[in-house]
């Protein structure tokens, strides 16, 4: 009997025993911890004005629609300008962080004693975007042939009429003497007023353009200004200096971005890039976005990094100086700051 009553007790004790290890062992999933996910640093936002929208600008776009700009901690809004004045006028007002045009605007803003200067930090295109366009298709076409012509040309001072005006000089041709040039036009409405209008013989044109005109059977793409010029500094990113001191891990994410975006141009086939930016042009299809982009691929416009280099700043003040536009010539190293560029290769 004690034996039996013995068993039991000694039962009772180790059920006893085993019921409180468990019951005092945690449960995982309810103990468990939870370490807190850390805090996402807020993107940055970036006021970006750019001149005009044109699929000449293609790896800018790139860079936004492949998130680039926001892998590098950036929220970027895109204003049109439409005109290198008015972008210009944003940046020094403030209403833009960074200003997209032609750098010659920064040259004039120097030249009428800006006390805050707009700075150049990065280049994005080395040759002119913009195209001869005749009522005519011609196979050998010759400069000379503008002679006596009537042209619907560009804004004065303007980079697009500058480098027209550069081109008929190279080829022995008086910009004011030898043919007509209407710079009346307000700038992205000489394609339509040439389609509509038989006053022109010839017009001035940017993609899409030129490439609508052609499709229409209106107008025909017979010479590359861009060729021709050879290689300007045609369009640039710049900002306020004050900005630039105050915000340089700004200016270096937007580089980077813009980096990744000249590289993925420079890697990639016009249909490739094409299907990237078709969102930045919802009116115009797939198709005509590649024949756009291969057609700037093919004249070299896009250079492999954004560096500004001083032997480009040159032909710019050249350029200006031939047009008659330059009242003074600023050093490079005042309006061209290449660190932000040259990190970013």
């Amino acid at each position: 009997m004690k034996k039996k009553k013995l068993i039991a007790i000694t039962l009772f004790v180790l059920l006893l025993s085993t019921t409180l290890l468990f019951g005092c062992t945690p449960d995982k999933e309810e103990k468990k911890e939870t370490a807190p996910e850390p805090e996402k640093k807020a993107a940055q936002e970036v006021t970006l004005n750019e001149v005009a929208h044109s699929i000449f600008y293609a790896p800018m776009y790139v860079a936004i629609e492949n998130g680039y700009f926001k892998e590098e901690g950036l929220d970027i809004s895109l204003v049109t300008g439409y005109g290198a004045d008015k972008t210009m006028t944003a940046v020094l007002s403030g209403e833009a962080d960074i200003g997209f045009m032609g750098p010659e605007t920064t040259v004039y803003t120097y030249n009428e004693g800006a006390n805050d200067l707009v700075v150049n930090f990065a280049q994005l295109t080395q040759r002119a975007g913009n195209f001869i366009v005749a009522r005519e298709a011609v196979e050998d076409f010759k400069w000379e042939q503008l002679k006596d012509s009537y042209v619907y040309g560009g804004r004065a001072g303007g980079m697009p009429q500058m480098v027209f005006e550069y081109v008929l000089k190279k080829n022995n041709i008086n910009p004011a003497a030898d043919l007509t040039i209407d710079q009346s036009i307000d700038f992205g409405s000489t394609a339509a007023a040439f389609s509509s209008s038989e006053e022109a013989d010839y017009t001035v044109e940017f993609e899409p353009g030129a490439t609508m005109l052609e499709q229409q059977k209106s107008g025909y793409v017979v010479a590359s200004l861009g060729v021709e010029s050879g290689y300007v500094p045609y369009t640039a990113f710049s900002a306020k200096e004050s900005f630039i001191e105050e915000n340089p891990e700004v200016i270096q994410s937007f580089t980077n971005a813009l980096q990744k975006g000249m590289d993925y141009v420079n890697e990639h086939s016009a249909e490739e890039i094409a299907a990237v930016i078709a969102p930045q042009f919802p009116e115009t299809d797939d198709e005509t976005i590649s024949t756009i982009v291969e057609r700037y691929a093919k004249q070299d416009t896009w250079n492999t990094d954004l560096v500004f280099t001083e032997e480009s700043y040159d032909l710019l003040l050249d350029i200006l100086s031939e047009a008659g536009e330059l009242s003074d010539s600023p050093e490079y190293e005042k309006l061209v700051n290449t660190e932000f560029a040259t990190t970013a290769k």
